[in-house]
């Protein structure tokens, strides 16, 4: 594959994959769980999610294959964890993928109402998809390209918010001394939280079509986790201190800013919350087929999936699938459903990853260029553990449903193949 993808695209790329749906309608359920305290949990989670983050950075730093969290757990765990892994990360693309889809809809029923149900919901869930599934199938640099736009385009809305928004501010309302939540709401905030920050372990997905992979994935995604935790906090903030009902609120950035910007800063939000969404989904389509793609070309799944397409230099057979199965996702179930779903299978793959670095870190952190965290593993471990808190705390049936997935990837794997030859 041509490496055509280069470090500052990387950080946009990672920007576009982690804001998205979660910043404009995760606000008011973080309020409506936390009241008060939502500031402080938004700002907790960035910095919680910071450690999965470099365990993440320093796995990339290894390696200039594509595979992402499958690659490191192969090579750390072998063939059957690695397997189990990169099947949990599709599942989470796929969901992830349906996710966003319904709510790009629910996110521009602020102007448009019709959105909320019936043919017109369909037609955008539809739409959205098929036109990010076109995109990509043209090639990993259209999709960068689209994604570095669409980035830009869906931050700018966001600092219009924070700084107009910040002169409106109610401080005594938007003070976060506020009394501790329950532990059971707690929890719930927690995965929908992680829901916001999550898609970091998208990047390297792709990592044998970027430029210098073990040098500017590091880079892009811990610059990353930082701007975002940034944002979000100054987002949350003004959320709270100037809109009363933010935890009831369907639209809750457009409202708020709807109170002290007028309608048009209310339709730049929601066109905003729109472009965001569609760009993080560009993102979900652009990665989740390279999950499919190196599981067949390992022997896992038809022998077309592994296939490159000649000209184009991408795998339009994985791409399409991804797409088609996403869309039927997205059609059966809601935005809150199937987000809950891709955290389960998320945090599945974030505590095999954070295992993988304390294995492969002995025999590849000697390697010119490979970043070194200090504490050695202790960073690891905490992130490892913080996976763990978070799957223990979701709800029985999503940990069924988390079971069941790795039950039906077990039977996958049995039915294994002779893997791909590697393509030059």
């Amino acid at each position: 594959m041509r490496r055509a993808v280069g470090r500052w695209q990387l950080y946009g790329l990672s920007i576009n994959d982690v804001i998205g749906s979660g910043i404009y309608l995760l606000p008011a359920a973080a309020a409506l769980l936390l009241g008060l305290m939502s500031l402080w949990a938004v700002l907790l989670a960035g910095v919680a999610v910071s450690l999965l983050v470099l365990c993440y950075a320093q796995a990339a730093s290894y390696f200039d294959q594509p595979g992402g969290g499958y690659l490191y757990a192969r090579e750390a765990f072998g063939p059957f964890v690695g397997f189990e892994v990169g099947w949990m990360l599709l599942l989470t693309r796929i969901a992830s993928a349906a996710a966003l889809s319904n709510g790009l809809a629910e996110a521009v029923t602020h102007f448009w109402p019709h959105a909320a149900s019936g043919g017109m919901r369909i037609a955008i869930i539809t739409g959205s998809l098929g036109l990010l599934v076109g995109i990509n199938v043209l090639g990993v640099r259209a999709a960068a390209r689209t994604g570095v736009v669409l980035s830009i385009a869906k931050v700018v809305p966001l600092l219009l918010f924070v700084g107009i928004g910040a002169w409106y501010v109610d401080m005594s309302v938007a003070s976060p001394l506020a009394t501790p939540p329950s532990t059971r709401a707690l929890g719930e905030a927690a995965l929908l939280l992680l829901f916001a920050y999550a898609g970091f372990e998208n990047l390297p997905a792709a990592a044998g079509e970027y430029r210098n992979p073990r040098r500017d994935v590091p880079f892009a995604m811990l610059s990353m986790i930082a701007t975002v935790t940034a944002i979000y906090v100054a987002v949350q903030w003004v959320a709270l201190g100037t809109l009363p009902g933010l935890a009831q609120a369907q639209t809750p950035l457009a409202e708020a800013a709807a109170r002290f910007g007028g309608g048009w800063l209310a339709l730049v939000l929601t066109v905003g919350a729109a472009v965001s969404i569609l760009g993080t989904n560009s993102n979900t389509i652009m990665l989740g087929p390279r999950y499919l793609h190196a599981l067949a070309a390992d022997g896992y799944g038809p022998r077309a999936l592994a296939g490159i397409h000649p000209r184009l230099h991408t795998p339009v057979a994985a791409i399409v699938t991804v797409g088609v199965l996403s869309l039927a996702l997205a059609l059966s179930g809601s935005f809150v459903q199937l987000a809950l779903l891709s955290v389960i299978a998320r945090l599945c793959t974030y505590i095999v990853t954070a295992g993988s670095v304390v294995v492969l870190r002995r025999t590849h952190e000697q390697r010119e260029g490979a970043l070194r965290l200090p504490g050695g593993a202790l960073i690891p471990v905490l992130a490892a553990l913080l996976a763990v808190a978070l799957l223990a705390s979701a709800s029985w049936r999503n940990l069924l449903a988390g079971a069941i997935a790795l039950l039906v990837g077990a039977v996958v794997y049995r039915f294994r193949r002779q893997p791909e030859l590697p393509q030059h």
